[in-house]
This record gives C-alpha cells, structure tokens and sequence, in this order.
C-alpha cells in the first residue's frame, strides 16, 4: 500500500518540502500578514475577541478631511500597538494623495523586536 504524496498545501500552511516538512512563514512574513488581518477585521467580527481589529472598512465613506485621516491614524495605532506585541510601532501616518482628491495612503513604520529589523507596510484607500 503506498502513501498520497502530499505536493501542495496551503492553508494553513505554507507548503510541504520532498521530505515531508512544512514551511511556514519567516517572522517578518508573519508580522505583517498579522497587520493586515488586524487593519481589515472590524471590532466585533472575531469571536472570544470582539476588540480585536481596526476595521478600516468603517472609513470608506467617510470625507477625506483632517479629522478622517487623524481618526484613522488613531484608530491603527491603538489595534497594532494592542494586538501585535513582537514589533515596536515608530509611526503611522495617513497622507492626500495629491492627483487623488478622494485617496490616502497609510503607511506603517514599525521595527521586529527580535532582530531591530525596520519595515514599512503603506497601504491606499479611497474614501467619501
């Protein structure tokens, strides 16, 4: 009787080696897929976890003005600084774009604890 050969696998792992051996994702990988789920889960959404999240979707349809853009940035600071404990959040900022009246970009600078490593992740809404 011979064994399947497994050859692709991927939620929720990465993926199998010949030798049977699962390859997950490095930290700096794991860090910000982390961020993602926390920038795009709303409160409440997750269970045994209703704080969990940032739920950006709840700024879509809000004015790109001053106030919408401080809330935002507030609001990813607070879930990033809560629920993603191996980095060292430096800033969050969301900025106009300049050609785009109804666009901002987020960018995220944070450094892994582990290694001092310095990442970036920049993300682009449209809003109002």
């Amino acid at each position: 009787m011979s064994t399947p050969h497994v050859s692709n696998l991927s939620f929720p792992f990465g993926s199998v080696d010949p030798d049977g051996r699962l390859h997950w994702a490095s930290e700096s990988q794991s860090v910000r897929e982390v961020i993602w789920n926390i920038l795009l889960t709303r409160p409440g959404e997750r269970l045994m976890r209703p704080q969990f999240g940032a739920g950006l979707h709840d700024y879509l349809h809000r004015p790109n003005n001053q106030t919408t853009r401080q809330l935002i940035a507030d609001v990813v600071r607070n879930a990033i600084s809560r629920w993603e404990t191996r980095i060292h959040l430096q800033e969050v900022n969301v900025t106009s774009t300049p050609d785009q009246l109804n666009e901002v970009t987020l960018s995220i600078r944070y450094r892994l604890r582990s290694s001092g490593e310095s990442e970036q992740l920049d993300l682009g809404l449209t809003l109002g």
